[in-house]
């Protein structure tokens, strides 16, 4: 029997949807992500998230980005490990301050944007976030892209951690996301999503724009919560891995 968690970056105030949208997609997601005002997202925002996630028994992670409100933090910007490890431990504070008001734990740190994907490719800025949630707390489990340097990184400092894969993006041969800068990153059919994430679950294998066969790991899967049909995409995505008989639970029971 497979076991796969459903993650969806939440409480990203930019974005296309209503706070009454995200309680919606909460009762489909396993694990959310919620911005913690970098690169979206305010205190207020922040609060109403993590009360409807606790409301829906969804466990909550910190979405830490780069500050980048203007360009939703998917701006590369060169910063220094350091900068990475405080950034990433101010983020965390931040909404640990709103769990910690209604008595919740944390279950997990995912960069956002840019950030995800540098420390996907740099070991320096990757070991820099890992040691940034270790320092924090080494109960937390570190997401980042399956087979990157940013789980290596987690694994080598003792987190645990979840591989991520995502139901909406392309992957090129080496593992990595398709750059969004291509007008072939995103995958717009829902059917064509779905059957790349049960191949990922179950087969351990995602086939790249460059038509090999890539294999990785899939603890968690990715949905975004800003897309045009969001809300049906969580439900539908569900639905299919049930059906699939894939197990859809959070990385932490």
């Amino acid at each position: 029997m497979f076991k796969v968690d459903l993650n969806c970056d939440l409480g990203e105030s930019f974005g296309r949807y209503k706070l009454s949208e995200q309680k919606e997609i909460l009762k489909y997601v396993t694990s959310a992500n919620i911005a913690c005002g970098f690169h979206a997202g305010d205190p207020s925002v922040m609060r109403e998230t993590v009360k409807l996630a606790i409301e829906n028994n969804v466990k909550i992670g910190a979405h830490p980005g780069l500050p980048d409100l203007n360009g939703f933090g998917r701006r590369e910007m060169k910063i220094t490990p350091q900068e990475a490890y405080d950034m990433v431990v101010y983020q965390i504070g931040a909404l640990q301050g709103f769990l910690s008001t209604c008595n919740e734990t944390m279950q997990h740190v995912k960069p956002h944007g840019a950030l995800y994907n540098m420390s996907a490719k740099d070991p320096k800025l990757a070991e820099a976030i890992a040691q940034a949630v270790y320092d924090v707390s080494p109960s937390l489990v570190l997401f980042g892209l399956a087979g990157s340097e940013l789980t290596k990184a987690g694994e080598k400092i003792g987190l645990h951690t979840a591989h991520e894969v995502f139901a909406d993006r392309t992957y090129q041969s080496d593992g990595t996301l398709t750059s969004r800068l291509q007008s072939d990153a995103l995958i717009i059919d829902e059917e064509q999503s779905v059957t790349q994430v049960v191949k990922m679950v179950t087969e351990g294998k995602v086939t790249s724009q460059q038509n090999t066969e890539v294999s990785l790991k899939a603890d968690t899967v990715c949905i975004h919560g800003d897309g045009e049909h969001a809300l049906d995409f969580a439900k539908y995505i569900k639905e299919t891995l049930e059906n699939n008989k894939i197990i859809v639970s959070s990385i932490i029971e």
